[in-house]
Order: structure tokens, then sequence, then C-alpha cells
């Protein structure tokens, strides 16, 4: 089993310390969400482990491993840290060849990855002329092109069209159901709830939340029923009999906090209530992430004065 093992790692340049005493573990056939605010020591983390950055105290280890140990380590550990990577004057295909040769990679697997990735009618002209997009899509390709066990990726979805965030999406999940290590850094919350089955979550350096994503979120948001009826009064009675305190919102809609549809639903049926709208409002990835992070943030904007 490959796994990526962080142990009390500790990274300082100078007095700052980047990384906090940090321990994790990052397990094959699931997608796991890296999450936490700029300056929260994501990227410094991805490079501890990837021997780019040498720790102040701690290991990080792949399998067991440090990354520099490895033999022809795109074999075994694929990445996507920089998408500006890439030498702007080769182009898309020889960049690849370069470091399938240096891995001893056959060099159909080449040709193999810019398929995958979209990128085989380009794979002639040089790297100054891509896009953002077709630079992301290129370092997946190298991230891909050892077909390795274990997968980082820093941002995928920066600079895709809505195309390539479904394809990129996708990939992600056939990469863990295949058994890989998966690990992806990320802004986007609404895009790592599609993709992650498991959280790591910094602040400054720390260890925040380490747990499957559903967990993380109904641990922090309470889920509520949204309703909306022509009789308000009718709906606060019937359900403050049954001890719910249901809150008024603008336009008529009125939410019930810690509830289930199907209670609510029976109860306003029971009392004759007419409804509008029932729904379930689940807790989001977003609510629970600010919940948790907004004592974390090094930089935040100040609220503007009306």
């Amino acid at each position: 089993m490959t796994s990526i093992e962080v142990q009390a790692l500790t990274k300082e340049y100078g007095t700052r310390r980047a990384v906090d005493d940090l321990t994790f573990t990052v397990l094959p056939g699931r997608v796991t969400g890296f999450l936490g605010p700029n300056g929260a020591g994501k990227s410094t983390t991805m490079r501890l482990v990837l021997g780019l950055d040498r720790p102040t105290s701690g290991t990080a280890t792949i399998g067991g491993r440090p990354y520099v140990t490895l033999r022809e380590p795109l074999r075994h550990v694929g990445a996507l840290l920089d998408a500006q990577a890439a030498h702007g004057s080769r182009t898309g295909r020889d960049h690849l060849s370069v470091l399938a040769a240096s891995n001893r990679i056959p060099d159909r697997r080449v040709d193999e990855m810019l398929e995958e990735t979209g990128l085989a009618s380009v794979a002639r002209r040089r790297v100054k002329t891509y896009s953002l997009g077709m630079r992301q899509r290129l370092g997946i390709a190298a991230a891909l092109l050892g077909d390795p066990e274990v997968v980082m990726f820093d941002e995928p979805s920066n600079g895709l069209d809505p195309e390539g965030i479904i394809w990129i999406r996708e990939l992600m999940r056939r990469l863990a159901g295949e058994g890989r290590t998966v690990l992806v850094s990320s802004h986007l919350m609404n895009e790592t709830a599609s993709f992650a089955d498991h959280l790591v979550v910094l602040g400054r350096g720390r260890l925040l939340a380490d747990t499957p994503m559903r967990e993380f979120i109904h641990a922090r948001v309470q889920p509520r029923v949204r309703i909306r009826t022509t009789d308000p009064a009718a709906l606060k009675n019937a359900l403050a009999r049954h001890g719910h305190d249901a809150v008024e919102h603008k336009d008529g809609i009125w939410t019930v906090p810690l509830a289930r549809v199907d209670d609510i639903g029976r109860i306003a049926s029971a009392a004759g209530v007419p409804i509008l709208e029932l729904s379930a409002e689940e807790g989001t990835l977003e609510q629970a992430y600010l919940d948790l992070t907004a004592a974390e943030t090094e930089f935040t904007a100040q609220p503007q004065e009306a």
C-alpha cells in the first residue's frame, strides 16, 4: 500500500514557521482534498513531500520512503505544482519526451498522455504559445506520464474551461477508483466538494482537520429544512407545538434548524397548513470550511463602511 505519510513535520524560514508539527496520512483509493487559507502551508507541505525543500524537523515519506531516494520517481509519484514549469521554447511533446527518457518511460506513453489530456493536436507547438489551460493539461500529462501510484495536484482546475473542469474531476475520481493515492490542493470549495472523499485542512501551518468530507460538514453546519406557506402563523404555531423554532426570512421563506423534511412535512400536513415549498438545506463545504478557518486566515479584507 502506497500512502503519503507526514510525521511531526516542521519547516521554518528564518523566524517564520510555515509548517508546524504537522502529522497526517493520505491513503490510497480515495481523493483527499488539501485545504487551507493563503499562507496556511499547503504548498510548502507538498514541496517537502516531493523533496523540493528540506524540513526543519520531522519527516514526509511516500510508501515509507523519502521522495529523494526513489529511483525513476515519475514511475512512483506524479505531481503538478506549477503549470509554468515547462520550458517555453520546447514543444509539448518534447517536454514530455525529455521527462520520459529521464525515467526510462516508453515513448509511446508520451502519445498516450497527449491524447488523454486533449493536447495531441497541439503537441508540436511550442509551450510558450499555450494558454494557461493548455499548460495545465500539459502539467497533468507530465504528472501521469509514469503511471504513478501517487498523484499530487496543486490547483489542477486553474485556467481550465468548464469542460476541462469536468474532465479533471472525473480523472481524479478514476485515479482514486484504481486504488491510487490522490492529494489535491484547491481554493475552490464547490469544486472540491464534487470530488473529495476526505479532507486535510491546515491553518497557519497547523493541522485543523483530518476527516471524511461529509463528517467535516455535518460537524460544523447545522442541517435545516426550508419551508414556504400561505399561512405562516399556522405554520409557526404547529411547529412550536412539536418543539421546533422556525426562523423567518425575506420572501416568505422559513427555516427550521436541526429538522428533517419528513417530520416537518407530517407536522404541516396534520395541522392543515398549505405548503408551497418544502426542501432540505444541507450544509456546504464552503460554510463548514469558513466556520473552521475564520480565525486562521493570514490575509483578510476589512469590511467596508456603508
